[in-house]
């Protein structure tokens, strides 16, 4: 592959990369067999809170959620909206629709994803996973000891339903750090948000 990171904030077109005004990420979203399943694991076993549930999402008579969804018409979701963690919302859905297909792809799969934890013991963190029902630690926690992330300590898992997900410690001042000024963001808020809700005038 012919990448590099060393690259200027002006494409070879002369315009500007990247969207304007554009200042986060705002979520990511994954689609689930079973909300309630998935809500419940997010919330219990890995601390996210959950912000609302909304649906149905449905247009019975009309092709809204192909043209704005790029689903079947008939198709509808139930969706949920969670935090995870201090940087991250998570948008899950459940879908029923006539075409859909029922296999989770792998990682090397187009399409395939994960979405990784950063801990601070990532062995501790996998041997707490391995005690809830369902979940599957695929192996032992390896480091990473040469390459640009060379420290680098992780494992992956899988969840009741089969997402996959990793665990991950990622120590300051590895190799990639000598190379360019752009870093990983790494956290340094709390991981939970929750708290009273401050009310005005």
């Amino acid at each position: 592959m012919n990448i590099s990171p060393r690259r200027s904030a002006v494409a070879p077109s002369g315009r500007p990369r990247g969207i304007p005004g554009a200042n986060a990420v705002h979520h990511v979203a994954y689609t689930v067999p079973d909300l309630d399943q998935a809500v419940r694991f997010f919330t219990e076993a890995l601390g996210a809170e959950l912000l609302y549930v909304q649906g149905p999402v449905e247009d019975p008579t009309g092709d809204w959620m192909t043209r704005k969804l790029g689903v079947a018409a008939d198709a509808r979701a139930h969706v949920a909206m969670l935090r995870l963690g201090a940087v991250t919302n998570l948008e899950l859905f459940e879908y029923t629709a006539p075409d859909q297909r029922r296999q989770i792809p792998r990682n090397s799969d187009w399409g395939g994803h994960h979405l990784a934890i950063h801990v601070e013991d990532v062995d501790l963190a996998a041997a707490y996973l391995r005690s809830w029902p369902g979940v599957h630690v695929l192996g032992e926690p390896e480091t990473i000891t040469d390459g640009p992330i060379a420290g680098d300590r992780w494992v992956y898992f899988l969840t009741p339903w089969g997402m996959q997900m990793e665990l991950i410690n990622l120590p300051v001042g590895i190799p990639y750090e000598q190379q360019v000024r752009a870093r990983l963001y790494r956290p340094d808020q709390p991981w939970n948000n929750e708290g009273p809700v401050a009310h005005n005038g």
